[in-house]
């Protein structure tokens, strides 16, 4: 398997977690996700974007990084170039680091989206803040290794049905869910967490590291 991280910018905060997910991965930036280098004490071997949002004052190891630049008005933002550019370079397994909050909504929304579409096209995603993190769930079933009282919600991006939530809190069996229905949002693990679907779209995304003011 070849894990890629791809730096985002979103909020990121680093955590033992965080750490142990990048752990050996190979890098590539986007744009501003650049500035995260350094927190996680990572040099990206490549930086895509159109650079119209540079961190001032980077160290010279990271002003030096390979880039790939592309014009401001384009058809795909510069977190969905960097993530081609890992597949093109045999990407299995890809960690969005800060692919959550920041400045844009919409950017958020569109990696949460884009995850969906490669989990389902094979390649294994993960995405994270360091305090939250969001994974794909197939058809089937999946287990997460997170500890109790940890709260998680299942975000669904269509009907399900065949859901079924154990070690939880609120578990559920073999349920249907409406399209926009909040009955999946906000539970808290119970022992070893598993979920199952049936059909449908949707992404687990759990607290792992609830930030003080949450």
């Amino acid at each position: 398997m070849s894990t890629f991280t791809i730096l985002l910018g979103g909020d990121l905060i680093r955590t033992p977690r965080l750490d142990r997910q990048v752990e050996g991965s190979r890098v590539i930036a986007a744009d501003a996700g650049i500035g995260y280098a350094r927190l996680l004490g990572l040099v990206p071997e490549l930086w895509v974007g159109d650079f119209d949002s540079v961190p001032a004052n980077l160290p010279d190891d990271l002003a030096a990084v390979p880039r790939r630049t592309f014009p401001a008005e384009k058809d795909k933002t510069d977190g969905e170039l960097a993530i081609a550019a890992a597949l093109e370079r045999g990407a299995t397994s890809l960690v969005l680091a800060g692919a959550f909050g920041g400045k844009r909504a919409d950017h958020a929304f569109l990696h949460l989206a884009l995850a969906l579409r490669l989990a389902e096209a094979g390649t294994r995603m993960l995405l994270s803040s360091g305090a939250q993190e969001g994974v794909p769930l197939l058809h089937g079933k999946a287990g997460f290794d997170y500890a109790d009282g940890t709260l998680f919600s299942v975000l669904g991006f269509s009907d399900l049905s065949g859901l079924t939530v154990t070690g939880a809190k609120w578990p559920l069996d073999h349920v249907k869910v409406a399209f926009g229905s909040s009955l999946t949002i906000s539970n808290e693990v119970r022992g070893h967490l598993e979920i199952t679907l049936g059909h449908g779209r949707a992404l687990l995304l759990a607290h792992p590291y609830p930030l003080p003011e949450s």
